[in-house]
């Protein structure tokens, strides 16, 4: 088994609760086949684990528990808070990386977060009364709290039937909705997650939030 996985929590929210915990193995060259990071993947039990093969060039490989993902939003906002590069690397492209203050993000396009399907509700009520629906397709819950500032409150539902029912932040899901609205996003998710973003004039989203060191395990 690689040695040294990091722990991370990205998108924590203003109060210090939230953030979704990111598994980070810092040697991917430890754990060289697809099968074996998928296995350690699983065995982790986190929403990602993110495999580095290539530090200095921003080169990461992600996983959830059940699949490998050619693009995801909170593990490359958390490995590029880790490796403080700017840019990183991953099957759907080159994915720029930036820190601006306490928060660190990402440029990304948002038909790279494939599969994201949003739901929008009449309320934040209606979205936090939610149970978690059944499986087959990925959900994104969301509810203007407040539109005109562009706060918004939204969960997230894998529905992968991988042990991972609620998703607590998904810069994925983040990048498809302010895709999808055309505007800037202050998104609360989950138990206390804040995931920011903005619409580039090129069609680009950023997304952003931030990120602390957990641990090793």
């Amino acid at each position: 088994m690689a040695d040294l996985h990091e722990v991370l929590r990205v998108f924590i929210g203003p109060d210090g609760r939230g953030g979704n915990e990111l598994g980070v193995v810092r040697d991917g060259a430890a754990v060289p086949s697809r099968q074996g990071r998928q296995a350690l993947a699983a065995e982790l039990g986190f929403s990602e684990t993110v495999f580095v093969d290539d530090a200095a060039a921003g080169a990461v490989d992600i996983y959830t528990p059940s699949v490998r993902l050619g693009f995801a939003g909170y593990p490359l906002v958390g490995v590029g808070w880790l490796l403080g590069v700017e840019a990183l690397r991953v099957e759907a492209g080159v994915v720029r990386s930036w820190e601006g203050g306490a928060v660190r993000g990402i440029r990304a396009r948002p038909e790279w977060g494939t599969g994201k399907q949003t739901e929008r509700y009449a309320s934040v009520a209606e979205v936090e009364g939610l149970g978690v629906p059944e499986g087959g397709r990925w959900r994104y819950a969301w509810a203007w709290a407040d539109e005109g500032a562009g706060r918004v409150r939204a969960r997230g539902f894998p529905g992968r039937g991988d042990g991972i029912a609620e998703d607590e932040a998904t810069g994925a899901a983040a990048l498809v909705l302010t895709g999808e609205l055309g505007r800037g996003l202050d998104i609360r998710q989950g138990m206390g997650s804040q995931i920011l973003t903005r619409m580039n004039p090129d069609g680009t989203v950023e997304i952003g939030g931030r990120v602390t060191r957990v641990g090793r395990t």
